[in-house]
């Protein structure tokens, strides 16, 4: 299975990296997430045509499985990350791609971020988002037991909605 982990933090190597990977590396053990950071494409990102940023798009949408992860400024996802979504094709951009939203913040008032802001753009683009967002805190994500609870909780989901584990039951 293919994993991706999107990063939408202007930061580079931020936080939400490492929370996203954890979390790729939680839902699909033994897969290693390839991870694309969406400040490394930086001005490539503000037209259409750029080779790196198309070439990114292609990879995201032939990913298997993929964290579209986010810190939480001003109350939604970066514009960085809606930046890259807009590169997508609306409806059929990410078809075939189970899509998990997941944002990092300093405290528990957006926790309904990822469900009621990233969920529906990555719906609208055709991921299958069967999984629900997951909110982290951006300081105690790695201490706090919430993204393990998450992953045990869902990783049967994602196994079951892999295409490889169907094709393997045919």
């Amino acid at each position: 299975m293919t994993v991706t982990v999107v990063v939408g933090n202007p930061k580079p190597a931020s936080r939400t990296l490492s929370a996203g990977v954890a979390l790729a590396a939680a839902l699909r053990p033994g897969a290693e997430p390839a991870v694309v950071d969406l400040v490394d494409l930086g001005p490539g990102l503000l037209g259409w045509g750029d080779p790196a940023v198309t070439e990114t798009v292609q990879a995201v949408a032939a990913s298997e499985l993929v964290v579209f992860a986010s810190p939480t400024f001003k109350a939604t996802y970066t514009g960085l990350l809606k930046l890259f979504l807009e590169q997508f094709e609306g409806g059929t951009g990410l078809t075939g791609v189970l899509a998990v939203p997941l944002m990092l913040g300093a405290g528990p008032a957006h926790a309904l971020a990822p469900d009621l802001l990233l969920k529906p753009v990555l719906v609208e683009l055709g991921a299958t988002a069967a999984l629900p967002g997951l909110y982290l805190s951006d300081r105690t994500f790695g201490d706090d037991g919430v993204l393990t609870a998450y992953a045990e909780r869902w990783r049967p989901v994602v196994q079951a909605l892999s295409p490889a584990k169907q094709e393997v039951e045919s």
